[in-house]
């Protein structure tokens, strides 16, 4: 798993990612907050541990606007203040776990791991195609970090061909797994490719909905 840690005690950076990398993981680490930052919006992370006084940025400002981005990695916040009210703000902003310092390197090994475990169960619900993440549960879509509005019939259609990302769906698979007998005409999947196409591809400058000229669509990254 790939971890990002936010931390500018370069001895405890150094401890962390000494025992993490042991324990499997893969450690980016970023001395300051601006640092950490970009390198959150910049790679796709599986969990962050992110201190909460650095420099240049604090971890509550980086928290708030990778949140504010969309970016919805665990987050595991350290800090050496162990006040109720800290812990609430951290949570309120966002983060998914609190560690007061100065604590065990294992404990925090412990907590990061147990994240991931957390997280693999919630993204069972979500589906992610190159930028764009679908949830299942919500019934809600985003691409680079923008929501996109979507009809019931709209939502539906993406979400079977997102079910079946790089799979060729024939346009009568899709009628039958949308609409029933009674609702669809013999260009309704078209049409509606169509509309679909221009809220979740026109504004973004490249396609994920593709075209298998005589047989259907696929949902995929462009190559």
């Amino acid at each position: 798993m790939k971890i990002l840690l936010v931390e500018d005690e370069r001895p405890l950076a150094l401890a962390v990612s000494r025992i993490l990398t042991e324990a499997g993981h893969h450690v980016t680490w970023a001395p300051d907050g601006e640092t950490g930052e970009g390198y959150a919006r910049a790679e796709a992370f599986d969990a962050i541990v992110l201190d909460v006084l650095m420099p240049k940025k604090s971890g509550w400002e980086v928290l708030q606007a990778i949140r504010q981005a969309k970016i919805n990695v665990p987050v595991l916040m350290l800090t050496a203040m162990d006040e109720t009210s800290d812990k609430v703000k951290g949570l309120n902003l966002g983060a998914d776990d609190y560690l007061a310092k100065p604590f065990e390197v294992p404990e925090l090994v412990a907590r990061v791991n147990a994240l991931l475990r957390r997280d693999k169960v919630q993204k069972s619900n979500l589906i992610r195609v190159d930028d764009m993440e679908l949830d299942r549960e919500t019934r809600t879509v985003y691409r680079s970090g923008q929501h996109i509005n979507l009809t019931r019939r709209e939502y539906d259609l993406l979400e079977a061909l997102a079910i079946n990302e790089g799979r060729v769906l024939s346009r009568e698979t899709i009628q039958e797994r949308v609409w029933s007998d009674d609702e669809a005409f013999s260009n309704t999947v078209d049409v509606f490719i169509g509309t679909l196409r221009k809220k979740l591809d026109a504004p973004f400058g490249r396609k994920l909905i593709h075209t298998v000229v005589g047989f259907g669509y696929v949902l995929r990254s462009e190559a």
